[in-house]
């Protein structure tokens, strides 16, 4: 299995909130390829920034995680380019008004159809809309 973490997951690393170890521990034991696109990191980011506006993080400490995200990604991940389909291809699923996508979660979506990952999320939500539209998706427990 190759596993795609999405933002969800990602985040989850570097700021403790009730998910972290389940994805820690799915990380720790987990050793096949993990592929995280430019777009999943760039969500990653605006996620601790926005911690940073919130004023529950400093700058530095924000500046401290992104570096080490950015570290981890370099020596454990695979950087997934996006392609034109994928924005196609997520216009499509947001247009299924039954799976109640957001746009930047069809294109994590049509990134893992692509390249037939499996989608590694936090969001049960998304995970359940990724199984309709025939990805493999896990929630992984803690």
């Amino acid at each position: 299995m190759s596993a795609y973490l999405y933002a969800s997951a990602l985040v989850a690393t570097l700021v403790r909130e009730p998910g972290s170890v389940a994805i820690d521990t799915f990380l720790e034991h987990y050793d096949g390829t993990i592929g995280v696109s430019d777009f999943a990191a760039a969500e990653v980011a605006s996620a601790v920034s926005r911690l940073v506006r919130t004023n529950l993080i400093t700058q530095e400490d924000a500046e401290a995680r992104l570096s080490d995200f950015d570290a981890w990604r370099s020596i454990r991940a695979e950087t997934i380019d996006l392609e034109p389909s994928d924005a196609r291809l997520a216009n499509t699923y947001v247009r299924r008004f039954d799976l109640m996508l957001r746009a930047p979660d069809a294109l994590h979506a049509a990134i893992c159809r692509r390249l037939d990952l499996t989608l590694v999320t936090l969001d049960q939500r998304l995970a359940k809309a990724a199984r309709e539209l025939g990805i493999d998706a896990r929630v992984p427990a803690g």
